[in-house]
């Protein structure tokens, strides 16, 4: 079937509700980070015991909603940017023990040709799926070339969520095929399973302008982040950082190819196709990644 028939015939949605319970305490933190926030306020605000949520938290993120919270009072997104502090320095000011050793989700890439762009996925199949992630459900889509597609969204956001992607692509054909899509679902979730000597395949599809963009954002390290005029002196178009922001957002492939890394000028997070609170809630992650 293809974009404009596909219909999703079950309820999708993964059992789980982690994610949610943390992502309506990063909510909190990131409102009202001012205030400092107790952790039986924010635990009160949704609806945990303080020891259940500090629990859970420390599970989901390896970093406590204290430590969250002392990143964000310190400006974290901030001191991502090349010219500022990095993550694991930022790491030993929020207090945590000290460093260890640093994960890089390792890809090997390839981008489809101009003419299969702009055919818009026809002859092209992508195969789909739904499956749960540290940041909600996720939208995996696949081809036999690799990994084109990425996206996130929250309980009931599936529909929208498949519609935007396959909006990309409308001239493909999609078949939900969760076979296909678990095992990339399983890498890219799992950081000991990011090698090198087992890299995981991602194709592009995208403008030549776009790919280039998205290939700079796979040079950011997890420590690190970079600004769009940093990526547009990069790709050799320093006063393109208007189209490179656009690019960035049309990125399909989230997480993967990091554009959550891209930051304003000042460090400011600045907008996120699948919403701000997810974009921190990754920065935030990565940030218990590189502690643990």
């Amino acid at each position: 079937m293809n974009a404009q028939t596909a219909i999703l015939q079950r309820d999708v949605t993964p059992v789980g509700n982690d994610y949610e319970v943390v992502r309506r305490a990063i909510e909190k933190i990131s409102l009202d980070y001012r205030d400092q926030p107790s952790l039986e306020e924010l635990a009160a605000d949704v609806g945990d015991t303080p020891t259940g949520l500090q629990k859970l938290f420390t599970r989901w993120a390896g970093l406590s909603p204290k430590g969250f919270l002392q990143a964000v009072t310190l400006d974290h997104a901030r001191r991502l940017l090349d010219q500022g502090m990095p993550l694991l320095d930022t790491a030993f000011e929020v207090g945590m023990s000290g460093p260890g050793r640093l994960h890089d989700l390792f890809v090997t890439h390839e981008a489809m040709s101009p003419g299969d762009y702009k055919s818009r996925g026809k002859g092209l199949t992508i195969r789909y799926g739904y499956h749960l992630s540290p940041f909600g459900i996720a939208l995996v889509m696949v081809t036999d070339r690799g990994l084109a597609g990425l996206a996130f969204c929250d309980h009931g956001g599936e529909r929208a969520a498949f519609e935007d992607m396959s909006g990309r692509w409308p001239n493909a054909t999609y078949v939900e095929d969760l076979s296909a899509t678990t095992p990339y679902a399983g890498r890219i979730f799992e950081p000991s399973r990011w090698r090198a000597d087992e890299p995981l395949r991602v194709v592009l599809i995208g403008t030549d302008f776009q790919v280039r963009v998205w290939e700079a954002l796979l040079k950011i390290p997890m420590n690190r982040a970079r600004t769009y005029s940093s990526i547009a002196a990069e790709i050799g178009n320093p006063t393109a950082s208007r189209a490179v922001g656009a690019a960035v957002g049309a990125n399909p492939v989230s997480f993967v190819v990091p554009c959550h890394r891209a930051l304003g000028k000042s460090g400011a997070l600045t907008g996120y196709h699948w919403g701000l609170t997810r974009k921190r809630a990754i920065l935030g992650w990565e940030a218990g990644q590189v502690a643990s």
